[in-house]
């Protein structure tokens, strides 16, 4: 009891800092009458596909309760970057977050998919998250971190972005590249030949324009969002890591919903999941020609000798994770 009510006051304290109503712990005879207001950070701007897929989440809530439940969207790493989102949600402070390859900090067998040229193509990334590797590692990413991946968002390849060109593997040597803070990222950037640093999101753009890093690494939709290629002059279709985003939610929250309430979340989830991975292969297009229009220059390196040399790099870091499930992935994959 003591533990519950140290959580509700630490609760309605984080949401009288940010400004909002604790709707959602409401108790007494006027509770069924509170409007429910969840709390959903991401680390993007308003102008991603990230933040008009939370909208639509948001939306999608709203109809479902007729009212009942609303979402407050924090983009920008109003609440925190990656790490701060997942130790939100943990505690209870932070409802749903926008959640990538940070999770492997917390459950190492995610990190498996961060491996650059683990997959061929978007097709053979969706057939492992979308089978039974991906339950696999959603349960333990629950059980472990208490963190419940609801859906997984399409985000496409992962291309490099930099101040040369890049047209192969001996341009990639000694490159400052930054990377998310995710050890299979590290590891195989640094056996290409680059310099591998982790850097917060929220600090690159600040960090390419002082010379800081070189180059990052991202799909071209974060690109856009980022505004990257205001300083940046090339990039590479380099197609290293086919991506996603998790909309992942507070298993302490989860737990505190009605039936009717889960389903609701849950019915959200996946409406504002088919809308987003739609914007993505709609619009990624597009948003290239926005930024070559606006000075960007595209290069297509030969990337079958980078996809060699970064595969030399998978098995030594499947072993400090897990080789069987690492050789399933590659069975499923057919290899």
């Amino acid at each position: 009891m003591k533990k519950s009510l140290a959580f509700m006051m630490k609760t309605v304290a984080f949401c009288a800092a940010i400004g909002l109503s604790c709707g959602g712990f409401a108790t007494g005879s006027r509770a069924a009458d509170k409007v429910l207001t969840l709390r959903l950070g991401h680390i993007q701007s308003e102008q991603d596909f990230w933040h008009l897929g939370s909208l639509k989440f948001k939306q999608e809530l709203e109809a479902r309760s007729h009212g009942k439940i609303t979402l407050a969207i924090f983009p920008n790493s109003t609440l925190g970057g990656d790490r701060d989102l997942v130790e939100g949600m943990q505690m209870g402070t932070v409802d749903f977050g926008l959640i990538a390859g940070v999770l492997g900090n917390f459950e190492k067998s995610i990190s498996l998919l961060e491996l650059p040229y683990l997959f061929n193509s978007q097709e053979e990334f969706n057939k492992v998250i979308h089978g039974q590797i991906g339950d696999e590692i959603a349960a333990r990413v629950l059980k472990s971190s208490g963190i419940r991946i609801m859906n997984w968002w399409d985000r496409g390849p992962r291309e490099v972005t930099s101040n040369k060109p890049i047209n192969g593997l001996a341009d990639l040597q000694g490159l400052k590249i930054r990377v998310p803070e995710i050890p299979a990222m590290v590891t195989v950037w640094r056996a290409l030949g680059a310099n591998p640093t982790p850097m917060a999101w929220s600090e690159v753009y600040t960090g390419l324009q002082q010379n800081v890093i070189e180059a990052q690494e991202n799909p071209i939709p974060f690109i856009y969002g980022g505004r990257i290629h205001e300083v940046q002059k090339y990039l590479a279709f380099t197609d290293h890591k086919y991506e996603y985003v998790t909309i992942a939610m507070s298993d302490v929250r989860w737990k505190g919903l009605t039936k009717e309430q889960r389903q609701i979340v849950t019915e959200a989830a996946a409406a504002a999941t088919a809308y987003e991975n739609k914007l993505v292969s709609d619009k990624t297009a597009e948003i290239l020609k926005t930024m070559e229009k606006e000075g960007l220059k595209v290069t297509h390196p030969d990337k079958k000798p980078i996809a060699a040399k970064a595969r030399t790099a998978h098995e030594g870091y499947a072993k400090t994770v897990d080789i069987d499930l690492y050789q399933r992935i590659l069975k499923t994959l057919g290899r």
